[in-house]
């Protein structure tokens, strides 16, 4: 890859995608091609083809995904298994068709096991069950990574399945019910300060742990991912198809969490956790050895990634 290469970043205005555009840029990328969702629909095909067959694309960053919280998981769990399949088939069988020199396929951590033991190995992809709040979210993107692989296999396709942890960062999406935890919280915090609410509600008892990465820490991931040679980043992998988790380290609990971004909003009240709805995986944080061996190490920890958060929503959204 070099710096005219044509690279499509498909989900360019999301959480991810926002973050993989700005860090190509800083390293010199221009030929970045993207298109809006509402001028595209990613989970045509038909359309799509005719999109690629008119730009010449060279590699590509599969962001684009129906994501949300345990609650949207939950409640749409028809919605987010059509949608992601329908994408993911759609842009990987057309890396085949236009013999793309690289892709890679985001994928999550929801994909492990329930009772998974942590720090979360690859190799621990179906070995157990899922956990039934984000069953449908997780067989579509597991559905997404066997395609890749049987694309690797039988056509020798270059393609690279990452794994994230929880992901949060300046272009999120704020809403108290539809968001991943991160923004979720801050949004139900500074809504309860604008309208002096003396309690804010969260669901569970606040006891799981949770993973969490700077979108512009994995966007530097995915850079190095795309740039690595491949015999390098195949070796990582003992030469087989290459899943590779994308973890942080900085591990917290919901109700630590709860209490950091509490603190920092400025808000008086209490919190209280409601028992009566599920906690979710109570424990899913990530072995990121793999990524390691690329000299790849997260830069931005919890405390200094919610203060940008904040910043960007105050500056930004309120």
């Amino acid at each position: 890859m070099n710096k005219s290469s044509k690279i499509f970043i498909a989900g360019h205005n999301g959480l991810v995608g926002s973050a993989v555009y700005r860090k190509l840029l800083s390293h010199g990328y221009k030929n970045l091609i993207t298109i809006h969702k509402k001028n595209l629909d990613l989970t045509d095909i038909r359309k799509v083809n005719i999109f690629f067959s008119k730009n010449d694309i060279e590699y590509m960053v599969i962001c684009a995904a129906k994501a949300g919280g345990i609650i949207a998981n939950n409640n749409y769990p028809v919605e987010f298994f059509n949608e992601n399949i329908l994408i993911q088939n759609s842009l990987l069988n057309l890396a085949l068709k236009y013999k793309l020199k690289r892709t890679i396929f985001l994928g999550t951590s929801c994909i492990y096991p329930d009772k998974s033991r942590t720090p979360i190995k690859e190799d621990a992809l179906l070995t157990g069950k899922l956990h039934e709040t984000n069953e449908s979210y997780a067989i579509a993107k597991i559905a997404g990574i066997k395609l890749c692989k049987a694309l690797y296999n039988e056509y020798n396709l270059d393609v690279v399945a990452l794994m994230p942890t929880n992901v949060y960062g300046i272009n999120d999406k704020y809403s108290e019910k539809f968001s991943h935890v991160i923004p979720a919280m801050i949004t139900k915090f500074i809504n309860a300060i604008k309208k002096n609410k003396k309690i804010v509600k969260l669901w569970g008892d606040g006891s799981p742990e949770r993973e969490f990465i700077f979108s512009d820490d994995l966007a530097e991931a995915i850079y190095i991912i795309l740039k690595t040679k491949k015999k390098k980043l195949y070796s990582l992998c003992n030469n087989n198809f290459p899943i590779i988790n994308i973890g942080s380290g900085y591990i917290y609990s919901i109700k630590e969490l709860a209490i950091l971004i509490k603190k920092k909003i400025g808000y008086i009240g209490k919190i209280y956790f409601d028992n009566k709805y599920p906690n979710g995986v109570m424990k899913k944080h990530l072995n990121f050895n793999r990524i390691k061996k690329l000299k790849w190490f997260p830069k931005v920890n919890l405390d200094q990634g919610l203060d940008m958060v904040i910043k960007y929503i105050f500056t930004n959204k309120y």
